[in-house]
Order: C-alpha cells, then structure tokens, then sequence
C-alpha cells in the first residue's frame, strides 16, 4: 500500500472519510450507480483494456513478476467494499500484459494485520528453504501493519503453486524497526553479490533505505538516499533497477522511483525518480540538487521594519514582516534575507490579505517564493462574505425544533443544535441560533432529514454546508440531496471542516417540478457527520468565502492567476507569467482566508525577470504529468531484460469519490520503460506495451489537415467511440495551441489533449471532461514540459471509457488522467487556436476489450 494513516503525513491513508470532497457541488449527478441486474464490466464507466478488479476497492499494484509464462499482478484490495479498508493483495495474471484474468485473493488481512504494499520475487536457487530448485517458491516481501500498534514491518509469505496459493511465514517480521511510517519494500537479486537487495521506504523522513540478505530473512541495511527532489508528501512505493542510455549496453544508468503523496507535479498524488549509479550499497543521483533563479529587479523583499506601501486587511499578517517563524510555528525556511510576509499572527484561524500597489505591467514574467498551506483559490469565491441571499426559505432550524421535516435515525437528535456539540471541533458559519448537526454522540451515529414537498419557483437553491466529505454515491454519503420524482438530482458535501459554507445549485432546468432537500448522514467513520443551514430557493446564487491561502495577480482587479503552498514551512520558487497582460495595470495580493489547518501562507522576494523561476516540482524528474498515475513500480525477470511498469491510475484527493461502482480503482496500461538523452539530458521514457496491438479491432487514417483557428470532426463518424488508440503527428505553423479533443459530445462535454506552442507543453484539460464536481481539485489542466522535435510533435493517447493516458514525442512527456464523460461523448475532433496547424497523419485504432 502504499500506507496506513498513522501519522500526520501517513493520514491520508487508512481513513477513506479524509478524502476531501468539494463543499460547492452544483452539477446533476453522474449515473454513477449500478443497477443489481447489470451485467459484470457493462457498467458506465468500466475500462476496456485498463485492468480493474470485478468489484470492490483497488489500489496500489504490487508483487510485480513475471514466473512461468505467467507476468503476476497484485494489488492493494479490499474483499468487503468498494472503499479502502481490510487491505489485502488481490491478484490478477496474463500472459501478454494485456489480456488480464482475475484470480482468488491472495494474501488476506486477518485479526492482527493488513497486508500492505510489497514485492514479489521466485526463489530460484532456494535461499529461503520455503521451495525447492526444482519447484522454487515465489516469495512475497510486503509491509505488514500491526492494527494494535500501528507498526509497519517488512514480512514475508511463500507460494509454491505458482502463486495460487500462500502461506505466511511464521518468522515475521524479518525487519522491524518499530517505526510507523516504514513501508512498500521492493526487492531483486543483485547478481554481482549473489543476493537480495530491498529497497524501501522512510516514508515520513522523505528517505529510501537499502538492505540485503542472503535468505531473505537475515537483512543488513546498507545505506539511505534522501531527502532529495519533491519533498511535500510522504515517500512510497520505491522502485530501483537498471536500464542502458540510448539502447548502449556499455552505458548503465540506475533509476530510483519514489512515489509521493500529497506533493506531486500536478497536485496530490505523483511518481518522480531520480537517475544515478548504485554500487551495491549506495544510491548516487546524479542531480545535486542546486538551483539558481533567474536574476531581475527586485519589486518586493520585505526586508523593512513595515509593509510599505502595500496595504493590510485582517489580522493575519501583523504590523510588518515576520523575521521567521512565529509564535507555535515549525521552523520556517527557504526564504531569502531577514525578512518575508507570514500570516501566523495569531496562529491559522486569523485572515487578512496583503496588497501591492497598483503597477504597470512591463516585465515577462513575476517570480516569487511561497510557502504555507495548500489551499488554493477556486474560481466564484469572494473574500468577504455578502448578503445573506433573500428568497423562499425551506429549512433555517430555527425555533428548537425541526418542524415539518421528517427525520430517521439518531444523527440530527430531537432538535436543531445550537452550535458545537460535546467533543466536537468548533462550529462556525452558520446563521441564527440553529443549525442541522449529526454530530450528536459522535461520528458513529447516523440518520436522515427530509423536507417537505416544495415546487421549485427560482432559479437556485442556496445552503450553508460543513462536516464530512462523503459525496452521494459514496458507500457511506454525509450530504445533502435534491430528490426529484424519487432520483438525487443534485448534491453537495462538506470538506472535512466544521465551517459551513455556501453552496449553490442551479435549478433553472427544474423549474416548475416537485421536490424535496434530503440531509443524509450515513457514515460512522472519521469525519462521519454533516453540518447545515439556512436552504432558501433564490433568484441569487450564493457565492461561497474564499478558503484559499494564496499569491494572486490582480489584472483590471480579476484574478488571472494564482499559487498556493504545499503543506510545508520551506518556501519555493513560483512564478506567474505577466506576457499576456503587458502596459495593463496589476496588483499582488496575498491572502489568507483559511481558519482550519495549514490556514496559513508565507511569502516572498516577488522579483520581475525575463525567464521564470522553477519550484522543485518543478526542476524534479516525474514519470508522469498527470493527476492520476500513482504508486509506479516495475516487474521483475520480465523476459528479454525488458523493464515494464504499471500504476495505480487514481490520485489519493479523491480516490475514495470517484464515481464507479461496484469496484473502484483501475491500473493504468503496462508501460515498456527506457533511458534517452533528451535535450543534453538522460530521461526517463515510456511507451505502451507492443501487445496492446493485440486489441485492435480496426483503425482509421486521415493525412494532410490543415486546421485554422477553428475544432473540426477528425475524420468523421468512423474515429468516434470510447476505447482508442490514436497517434498523431503535427507540423507547427503559426498557432498558438493545437491538438485533438476527444470523447466529445453531450452537453459540451470534451476532453482537450494539446500542445501549447507559446510555453513549449503538453497539456490534458478536463475541465469540460463530464462529471468533475465530486471533488475541487479534479477539473483542471495538467500540462508537461515538451519540445517540438524537428518542428513537429508526436501525440499517443489512449482513450478509455474513464480515462485518458498520453504520450508526448518519444514519451518523454506522459500525462495520465481519469474523466468521466456521458456515454454518448465519443467524438473526436481535431483543433487549432490563434493560428494555424498541420496535421501530418492520425491514425485512430478501435480497441476491443481485453476479457474477450
């Protein structure tokens, strides 16, 4: 797994109730449940050629090898659900990496232990004495988490029927170190010293550990690796292995793949590696790590005993610069000088902003350094809170009792609650003396409250909303639901936080119909509960508070763009691009608006320059670009010394609210790995399997496309469909962006691959890609660095029916993402903006499913 939740850094893990889910929902709800008499892998988002469990919970691969024809496949797993929990290894094998067949649970959790991540390796020559040389045993190294101490340890289980069945040996752990942030091994044999070598992860110290053994049971460690690169999450599942440079034999390179969640490239979950040599014992990257910025004119240091002209709103930052860390703060660092803006003052509940003078864009780019918390600014917020909107009240709980609402359960108890309830965390945000609270004893109770029948006569319905992120949908949902002739038509949760919000749906598209506002608290674990208030039918659409701690640039008083920290003290470079709005006028604003945890933001040395300034997301290697390739790892004695990787295709900010069911979770396609020299540098690459040619039903050809500024059907009616395979080559002309939209359709719904000409990037936008609102941090666009070769780009995407894997040049640039598009978006259409563009060749292959 990658992990237990059993520290700060570990907690997003063990409580599926921590994955945050946005508060501000306001689009209808995907088909996202499955009726009883549906057909297994029929349902509407099920993968094609993307390996997913029958049903329930899937996570992390593990156990990656390949023995007897067979490449092995196992998983983190839960047998009782679709959410996380009773981790487990489910297995699945195949005989190409394409054509995948489930089979009966592996290793099982039990009464003292889940099975975390691991590896798995045949014991050829009987090290362990668990098999024979004639029959070895295929040995599984995996983290075993004690449940009644939150130990995690390195512990071993054998096989000798090629995987079917297991036994755990009765020596485990072979490694405790009595620590709980201590997980995922990942072992080999090392040939030259004719033993088994562990790599394995110090997750919450951002370090790597090598051991060997000669028996897998005896280990010594050798060495550590770390901190180094991306730091802002913990580190998991590594991997190490060895691949020549540009196909030279003579030329050995050594990667270090190391998982990191929160903290990626594109935020959340990410895998980033390193390149170097290993001697055996110690791991040396290459990369040392330092880094110059760009030089220019320095606009702001906070260097002086006050702000200057820049104004105040709020408490948060105080009468001047801080000279570090505040009172109760960690050690602050990375900032430059004596001096940077800190808005502790007076720990993470104070707000306030910070504002720049007005000035006169003339400089290409703005760098700066932030830090403090990840909240980012969402787009509709206001950083004062308006007027209370005026309208049709349908429930404000005021008065002591619930009225004509109906209520089940022991949730809501007798009565509205007056504010915090015993044990509870502060309430804030609602209005009047009442709110809707299932609090009462705790996140274990649970219950509903339903309105009265209303017709909807306006255009909104508009709420306060806190507590627990449990979308509808989810097994156990904390939300409120619009019920419309009997279905959830719209929905809306809290974000993990005892501050209510405002939240808006749109109901133009109802107008006139019957409803009711259901109040559903249906789940007992950790932020089990759901807080609400004032639900008044409007013609105005409340406006939620900003939340955001965030650097923000101000054009024509809009924000055009914004930065948020990473969790984390340490301040890293950022950097905004100020050519588009060159001669306009603009501000800089810092702002803190966020009460809860990390609800603070440092910043500093804002310096106008000609080249932008690089974070260490930045400047760190990564697999991938996208938002859901995680816990990467590679087979072991795949044939013809071929270094073949998979991961889990899902990101851990929103992983337990995807919308799919019965199972949830899907591995991205297995990925044939190389070393290349690109641009003077040795890179990482990828490129599907060869056998996923094996799926190809047909394929479509279209030469010689001259697209300006306009999007065009690719081909026609014979390149649609939702299981694809596409590459496609483009010569630049004069168009600013370029590329294909894919499973377009329904409503506008489309999914944007392209590449932008004016930063030299691929980039997926999901914006539009179907349903997107079960979680703030899903929409976006994600984008990796690329450059014309020749002046021309190389695209590869596989399209399938809930994701997207991208290929850039010689896959050097991937982007991997999961959307969720209506089923009769399966359009694909060709685009360019600002200009014109070529399109060389597309050839569009339709893929069959691999269970045929």
């Amino acid at each position: 797994m990658s992990s237990g939740r059993v520290s700060r850094h570990a907690r997003r893990r063990m409580i599926p109730a921590v994955v945050t889910v946005c508060a501000l929902s306001t689009a209808t709800l995907a088909p996202q449940a499955v009726a009883s008499d549906t057909p297994p892998y029929s349902e509407t988002y099920r993968p094609q050629f993307h390996y997913t469990p029958q049903k329930n919970w899937m996570n992390d691969p593990n156990g990656l090898v390949y023995y007897k024809g067979e490449y092995h496949l196992f998983y983190q797993y839960n047998p009782n659900g679709n959410a996380w929990g009773d981790m487990s290894w489910g297995h699945a094998v195949s005989k190409d990496l394409v054509h995948w067949k489930e089979l009966p649970l592996a290793l099982s959790h039990d009464d003292e232990e889940m099975v975390f991540s691991g590896s798995a390796v045949v014991d050829r020559d009987n090290t362990t004495g668990f098999g024979t040389k004639k029959n070895p045993a295929m040995v599984a190294v995996y983290t075993g988490f004690d449940k009644s101490t939150g130990t995690q340890a390195q512990a071993l289980a054998y096989s000798t029927d090629r995987g079917r069945t297991w036994t755990k040996y009765q020596g485990n752990p072979v490694i405790d170190i009595g620590s709980k942030d201590f997980r995922d091994p990942k072992v080999q044999w090392y040939e030259p010293t004719k033993s088994w070598l562990m790599t394995v992860s110090l997750s919450a110290e951002h370090k790597v550990r090598f051991y060997s053994s000669k028996n897998l049971k005896d280990w010594k460690l050798q060495s550590e690796f770390g901190p180094a690169g991306a730091t802002g999450g913990v580190w998991e599942c590594p991997d190490l292995f060895p691949l020549a440079v540009d196909g030279n034999k003579k030329k050995i390179k050594w990667v270090l793949v190391v998982n990191i969640n929160p903290g990626g490239i594109a935020g959340g979950s990410a895998a980033q590696y390193f390149i170097g040599d290993f001697d055996g014992e110690k791991f040396t990257a290459d990369d040392k790590g330092t880094y110059t910025p760009p030089g220019g004119t320095v606009v702001q240091d906070f260097e002086g005993t006050g702000f200057g002209t820049w104004t105040t709103t709020g408490t948060a930052f105080g009468q001047g610069p801080s000279a570090g860390a505040l009172d109760g703060q960690l050690p602050v660092e990375g900032f430059e000088g004596k001096g940077l803006a800190n808005s502790f003052h007076g720990g993470d509940s104070a707000t306030g902003t910070l504002t720049s003078p007005s000035f006169t864009v003339d400089s290409p780019y703005l760098n700066f350094k932030i830090g403090g918390g990840r909240h980012p600014h969402e787009e509709g917020t206001v950083l004062e809170r308006g007027p209370v909107p005026e309208g049709t009240v349908i429930g404000d709980f005021e008065g002591g009792s619930y009225g004509d609402w109906t209520k089940t359960g022991d949730a809501f108890g007798t009565a509205p609650a007056t504010g915090t309830l015993p044990d509870q965390q502060q309430v804030t945000g609602w209005l009047g003396d009442g709110l809707a609270n299932s609090y009462l004893n705790g996140d274990a109770t649970t219950g509903t409250l339903t309105s009265p029948e209303f017709t909807i006569d306006k255009d909104y319905i508009d709420f306060l909303v806190g507590g627990g992120a449990h979308p509808a949908g989810h097994a156990n949902p904390t939300a409120v639901e619009l019920v419309v002739g009997g279905k959830v038509v719209r929905s809306a949760t809290g974000k993990d936080t005892e501050t209510l919000n405002w939240a808006a749906w749109d109901v133009r598209d109802l107008a006139g119909k019957k409803a009711r506002i259901e109040i559903v608290d249906d789940n007992t674990g950790g932020w089990g509960h759901i807080n609400v208030d004032h639900i008044v039918l409007s013609d105005t659409r409340a406006r939620p508070l900003s939340e955001e701690t965030s650097v923000n640039l101000l054009v024509d008083g809009e924000i055009v763009s914004s930065a948020t920290g990473a969790g984390s003290e340490t301040l890293d470079w950022a950097s905004f691009d100020l050519r588009p709005y060159a001669g306009k006028k603009a501000q800089i604003q810092i702002a803190d608006m966020n009460t809860g945890g990390w609800g603070h933001l440092l910043a500093d040395r804002f310096t106008a320059a000609d080249a932008p300034a690089e974070s260490v997301l930045q400047r760190a290697d990564w697999a991938d670009y996208g938002k859901d390739y995680y816990a990467a790892v590679s087979w072991e004695n795949a044939p013809g010394g071929k270094r073949y990787m998979i991961g889990w295709m899902d990101n851990w900010d929103y992983a337990g609210a995807v919308p799919t069911s019965p199972w949830r979770g899907a591995q991205t396609v297995p990925r044939e790995m190389a070393l290349r020299t690109v641009d003077g540098r040795i890179r990482l690459i990828s490129k599907p399997v060869n056998s996923l040619d094996s799926l190809r039903i047909r394929s479509e050809t279209a030469t010689g496309i001259m697209v300006k500024s306009t999007s065009k059907p690719l081909i026609g009616p014979a390149a649609e469909g939702k299981a694809l395979d596409i590459e496609a080559t483009f010569s630049l002309r004069d168009a600013d962006r370029f590329g294909l939209k894919v499973r377009t359709g329904a409503g506008g719904e489309e999914t944007v691959i392209g590449y932008d000409a004016t930063t030299e990037e691929l980039y997926v936008d999901r914006t539009r890609s179907g349903t997107v609102d079960f979680h703030s941090t899903f929409p976006g666009i994600q984008r990796a660095p690329l450059k014309a070769e020749k002046g021309k780009v190389k695209l590869r995407i596989l399209v399938d029916r809930s994701s997207v894997e991208v290929f850039g040049g010689n896959g050097e640039a991937v982007i991997t993402d999961q959307i969720f598009p209506d089923p009769a978006s399966d359009g694909v259409r060709v685009f360019a903006e600002n200009g014109s563009v070529k399109l060389d060749e597309a050839e569009v292959r339709h893929l069959d499913t691999y269970r045929n």
